[in-house]
């Protein structure tokens, strides 16, 4: 027989707190994040800035970034009940451009669609064949950020993906979102300490078996005293893909002509070979 106290402290256990929540205003949305399947939420552990709250709202602030293939948002997600706020950028491919990306087969070898109605649609470019290579590209980007979470590059927390749009960590210095590496001028200790970090994220995605395949001074942030690579949707496998070495020499050559011109002496050559033979 249940006592009165085990009884109300069970029931304690079950009570819930229902508050009336308005309805989204222009430019808002509820938040998606447990709408989307498991792995389409980011590795855990989630980060304690990510504000996760069923209740949350989203609030476009507007067009942070715009590219050939998608545009890159500020979202703020907030729990008007409690307070709870973050700032996220969202990154959403664009459904009609996305297959003017610049040598695109180079990057897109060795993958398979198992679909061969959205191959067919895909290289006819018809307008389902657009919506799902720009699906495509999401989703390589998606899985190329928690690869490279998962082989300790620095790169932005993955929130989540949902159609053509990625939510993720917004690299911000002081509030303000980082800039990218080719638009700051560091000084020689910084530079260096710089370098040192951009070689063992090259480390890292060689010893992982990928290489960026687009990496230049536009496609990494200054955060402050650390790096952040960004733009990964084109990585490829180093071994695999016929053009991965290619690839690799040629972002070895964009991010050591940076740094020279900064006035340190490196030697893309030499860079590439420790890269590569991290791979091995």
């Amino acid at each position: 027989m249940t006592s009165y106290d085990e009884a109300s402290s069970d029931a304690d256990l079950y009570t819930f707190d229902y508050r009336p929540i308005d309805d989204p205003g222009d430019d808002q949305r509820f938040t998606r994040y447990w709408d989307v399947e498991p792995l389409q939420r980011g590795p855990q552990p989630v980060p304690g800035w990510l504000v996760t709250d069923r209740a949350a709202l989203e609030t476009d602030l507007g067009v942070l970034k715009t590219g050939k293939e998608a545009d890159v948002h500020l979202l703020e997600r907030a729990v008007p009940a409690t307070g709870e706020r973050c700032v996220l950028a969202a990154k959403r491919y664009r459904d009609d451009q996305h297959r003017s990306f610049r040598r695109n087969a180079g990057y897109t070898e060795g993958r398979r669609v198992r679909d061969s109605r959205v191959t067919r649609a895909v290289n006819r470019k018809s307008a389902f064949g657009r919506e799902m290579a720009a699906g495509q590209w999401a989703h390589a980007e998606w899985e190329s950020l928690v690869r490279c979470l998962h082989a300790g590059v620095p790169v932005p927390y993955p929130v989540q993906i949902d159609g053509t749009e990625i939510l993720m960590e917004l690299v911000a210095v002081d509030g303000s979102p980082a800039p990218r590496l080719a638009a700051v001028r560091p000084d020689r200790d910084l530079l260096v300490d710089w370098f040192d970090q951009l070689r063992g994220a090259m480390l890292a995605m060689s010893a992982a078996g990928f290489v960026h395949g687009d990496l230049s001074p536009y496609n990494v942030l200054a955060a402050g005293e650390r790096l952040v690579i960004i733009d990964v949707p084109q990585m490829v496998d180093l071994i695999a893909n016929p053009n991965g070495a290619d690839f690799l020499q040629r972002d070895c050559t964009n991010m050591c002509d940076w740094f020279a011109r900064r006035g340190l002496d490196v030697d893309p050559q030499e860079l590439f070979g420790e890269v590569i033979a991290a791979a091995w």
